[in-house]
């Protein structure tokens, strides 16, 4: 059984309290903070860019995991690093050239990943795979927090296989749905990072411990 890192969402945080919110998931077990950007382009909602989660870097001394639901990318990824990511995903379709946006994080001295829709298929990874640290595998369609799990089971199999296959240590990440009923399935599919929003977040700060732990079962 691989070791699991829990990545809470702030999407689902108190806004009006963030660095609180930060810190008390960091207090809670959080292993990643997930920061989920996004432009009303590329997805049909908008979030905040690099500023707002600049301004609560110090709030927790965990990895910075940062998903960019955006298009285009690569104009934007040196002031997502220069505000504290650790971690820059993007998506297979946000842009043309996806060999030198991946190849623009590590050269900003961040690791890389590379995140599937439902729909996009795994073969995509067969000529970008050695230059990911992440595949973030999204189990909904991406935009908006609380929606119901796609039941990708299969599809996070094969690209656990084509991890592994590369002896790498590559990051398997899922997002969308993630429950602790769930969460169970992607695991055993072969998940190692799970990202959760509502799931962690419900209840309040006294319950963050108790619902980070029933993730990782």
């Amino acid at each position: 059984m691989p070791d699991i890192k829990i990545a809470p969402s702030i999407l689902s945080a108190d806004f009006g309290h963030l660095a609180d919110e930060i810190t008390a998931i960091d207090k809670a077990g959080a292993d990643y903070i997930h920061i989920d950007v996004m432009d009303g382009h590329f997805v049909p909602n908008i979030s905040f860019g690099a500023p707002v989660y600049k301004s609560v870097r110090q709030a927790s001394d965990k990895i910075f995991d940062v998903h960019l639901m955006i298009a285009p990318t690569d104009a934007y990824l040196k002031d997502f690093a220069d505000a504290g990511a650790d971690i820059i995903t993007i998506h297979a379709e946000a842009g043309p050239h996806m060999h030198r946006s991946l190849q623009a994080i590590r050269a900003l001295g961040k690791k890389a990943g590379i995140a599937l829709n439902p729909g996009t298929p795994t073969d995509f990874l067969d000529v970008i795979i050695d230059d990911v640290d992440l595949v973030l595998c999204m189990t909904v369609n991406p935009g908006f927090g609380g929606q119901s799990f796609i039941p990708v089971l299969d599809k996070i199999a094969d690209i656990r296989k084509r991890i592994d296959a590369t002896g790498r240590d590559i990051d398997l990440e899922v997002d969308g749905g993630i429950t602790p009923e769930t969460a169970k399935q992607v695991i055993e599919a072969g998940a190692n990072v799970l990202v959760a929003g509502t799931s962690v977040f419900k209840d309040g700060p006294e319950k963050y411990a108790e619902n980070i732990q029933a993730l990782r079962g």
